[in-house]
């Protein structure tokens, strides 16, 4: 299982990679997208919209289900990888590349867990 040392992680499977203390890129993490399947679309929301930590910012579907991707901060999409919206195989191929959103003005972030806490987190499941 790959887990990047310079991530952040939350319980609901997402990274997150700060470029300062207000602004991170978030995505799915490798064991997210392989309990998800074969991602076939992806629903991104648009820049300047709102993300609140631990509500559903966009969704993914496989060729299982439709599944929620939770925000695990609060803040303003900046940015979002419009690429996904045509590729959403590249989340399976290569997740953290694909990110979904980038968020700035971020708050509520104290459940964030390193590399280290989360893979221990994974090997209680």
């Amino acid at each position: 299982m790959n887990i990047p040392k310079e991530l952040k992680y939350s319980k609901s499977h997402e990274w997150l990679l700060f470029e300062d203390e207000t602004t991170a890129t978030i995505g799915l993490t490798d064991y997210a997208q392989k309990e998800l399947g074969d991602l076939v679309f992806v629903n991104l929301p648009e820049e300047g919209d709102e993300v609140t930590a631990g509500e559903s910012f966009a969704d993914v579907e496989s060729v299982k289900a439709v599944s929620d991707v939770y925000s695990p901060v609060s803040g303003i999409v900046a940015a979002i990888h419009e690429e996904l919206l045509d590729s959403p195989e590249s989340i399976n191929e290569q997740p953290y590349d694909a990110w979904f959103v980038k968020v700035e003005n971020i708050s509520d972030q104290e459940t964030l867990m390193d590399a280290a806490e989360y893979a221990a987190y994974l090997e209680e499941l």
